[in-house]
């Protein structure tokens, strides 16, 4: 699709007869007033027969071009007010050629292709947008699915029975709901609800993970190391309380004086533990790290949302 865009700004510049191939290659990165100065001097007047065939061009390009098409496909707002001001310049070059003022022509006819070339770049712009979102979005659904296959596995491997099953089967329930968002056209609200999952998954691997020596003992050659590991995961719970109690807080007073007092704890907690790594006192550290956690698992269990922990 990149390729389709920046073939169109190359024809673009051939049929104008304008040096605008760094805009080309810049389309979706640069705005519009560094662009201008990739676009060379204006051209001398030019005759009446250049000047005919030059406005018929033009209007080719901004009315039936595979440009024009792709501008129309866009749908954006300012590309196409920045086409229709390429035509209204268009016309005005026109009515200059009709009184035999070239000169005027020529420099009006140069700024209709400009305008035309800005409309492709902000189209293009906007389509370039819509496709990262969507990478960006089937690349979390993979982590997510990385993460679900993880859970499954040790859940199993914990005999976790009903309740591991029950766990995974929400997760799965919310991961169609995400990308039945993602399929209507509604990708941020599907990005947001993916966002959520992830943080409950991996959350959810972590509480299974609790306890289990055998595994830390061979995971963390240091202190230190066990002690970024548990800054990650208070991390990972305080993502997991934006993410899972910001609307039920801002609509419920007394819901929010109770999360904040958790949340007030944790946060102490966490300085502790950050002074003492400081001092290299890891042991202590990754102790009130673990209960900041477990303060930021209470918040979210005391809003009524139920996460392993």
């Amino acid at each position: 699709m990149k390729s389709q865009w920046k073939t169109s700004l190359v024809m673009l510049a051939g049929v104008v007869g304008l040096n605008m191939l760094g805009v080309a290659f810049a389309a979706d990165a640069q705005p519009a007033a560094d662009n201008a100065g990739a676009v060379r001097a204006p051209r001398q007047a030019e005759d009446k027969e250049q000047l005919e065939r030059r406005l018929g061009s033009v209007a080719t390009l901004i009315e039936k071009s595979s440009a024009a098409k792709q501008i129309e496909a866009s749908g954006k707002p300012e590309a196409l007010a920045m086409r229709a001001k390429a035509r209204e310049l268009r016309l005005q070059a026109e009515e200059s050629y009709k009184a035999g003022k070239y000169p005027d022509a020529t420099r009006t006819l140069d700024l209709a292709a400009r305008a035309m070339m800005e409309s492709v770049r902000l189209a293009a712009s906007e389509q370039f947008g819509a496709e990262k979102k969507q990478r960006d979005f089937d690349n979390r659904m993979e982590s997510v699915k990385a993460l679900l296959a993880a859970q499954k596995r040790i859940a199993a491997e914990k005999k976790l029975g009903a309740k591991g099953a029950e766990t995974s089967s929400q997760i799965e329930a919310q991961m169609r709901e995400a990308a039945a968002l993602a399929a209507a056209g509604k990708l941020d609200e599907g990005r947001a609800l993916l966002d959520k999952v992830y943080v409950t998954t991996k959350t959810s691997i972590e509480s299974m993970r609790e306890g289990d020596t055998l595994v830390r003992s061979l995971n963390f050659a240091t202190k230190e190391e066990e002690y970024h590991y548990e800054i990650d995961r208070n991390d990972t719970h305080k993502m997991l309380v934006k993410v899972l109690l910001d609307e039920k807080r801002a609509s419920n007073p007394n819901l929010e004086s109770m999360v904040q007092k958790y949340l007030d704890q944790a946060a102490a907690l966490r300085a502790s533990a950050e002074g003492m790594a400081g001092k290299r006192d890891f042991e202590s550290a990754i102790k009130a790290l673990e209960d900041s956690t477990k303060e930021l698992v209470r918040a979210i269990r005391g809003a009524g949302v139920y996460i392993p922990g």
